[in-house]
């Protein structure tokens, strides 16, 4: 029989073993807590620089398109109005796009020159369109906020884009019912040379396509591809940058 010595000695060796294994479970489980920890914390990392990669595609606001079919240097875009962010197709040309009354005439184009100047009197926020003489309207009272530069998706307001007329802007526009393929044609003459231009659809005007500055219309019955696009490229030749108050085409 053990001595009550040899008990209390063994008892002794019971509770170091015991100790040294709970020592070695907690080790465990501090060093199983540290790897789950890290993980998580180079997951979190991971993402941060996802997003700040993915945002960095967005800068400027909306898709890359909208980079490339806005200048933003001066004016706004209205509220509901969207930036057109189809791919364009090469536009045709007939090589005629110097001589402008030529252009028209082989287009088909009725060319109005020198309308009536309907005042550029800055209205309230708020105030009703007025009833402009001109369709499309090329003059007249209008926002103090001008249309930025660019391609829209929708028909922006008058008293917007007919203020970015005054600043020596040409605008381009052509009814939604015209094919897309044309469309996207009058979008390549746009992304050709986008200074100082502007494009959009206007569902209220008596054309199926127009190029329109400051009291000056091209006014187009049917979109003749080629020619109506060389009609285009010598009214903005013409007129670009020709305003009563241009400001800096870039």
């Amino acid at each position: 029989m053990a001595s009550r010595k040899e008990e209390k000695e063994r008892l002794q060796r019971a509770r170091e073993e015991a100790e040294s294994t709970s020592h070695k479970q907690e080790r465990k489980r501090l060093i199983l807590g540290y790897v789950v920890a890290g993980l998580i914390s180079a997951a979190v990392l991971v993402g941060i620089v996802v997003a700040i990669v993915g945002g960095s595609d967005d800068s400027g606001g909306g898709s890359s398109a909208s980079g490339d079919r806005l200048n933003d240097s001066f004016g706004i875009v209205p509220d509901g109005v969207t930036v057109d962010d189809r791919d364009s197709v090469e536009p045709p040309t007939n090589g005629n796009a110097t001589d402008l009354q030529a252009a028209a005439d082989a287009a088909n184009c009725e060319l109005r020159t020198d309308q009536k100047d309907e005042g550029n009197t800055h209205l309230d926020p708020g105030a009703d369109l007025p009833a402009y003489e001109a369709n499309p309207p090329t003059s007249g009272d209008h926002s103090a906020d001008p249309l930025t530069d660019g391609a829209y998706a929708e028909a922006p307001s008058p008293l917007n884009y007919i203020h970015a007329l005054e600043h020596g802007r040409i605008e381009i526009q052509y009814s939604p019912q015209l094919p897309e393929e044309s469309q996207l044609e009058l979008l390549g003459l746009y992304d050709a040379d986008s200074a100082g231009m502007i494009i959009f659809p206007n569902p209220d005007m008596p054309y199926e396509v127009a190029a329109t500055a400051w009291t000056q219309t091209l006014g187009c019955d049917s979109y003749e591809g080629a020619a109506t696009l060389d009609a285009i490229r010598a009214f903005t030749a013409e007129y670009r940058a020709r305003g009563p108050e241009p400001i800096a085409i870039n």
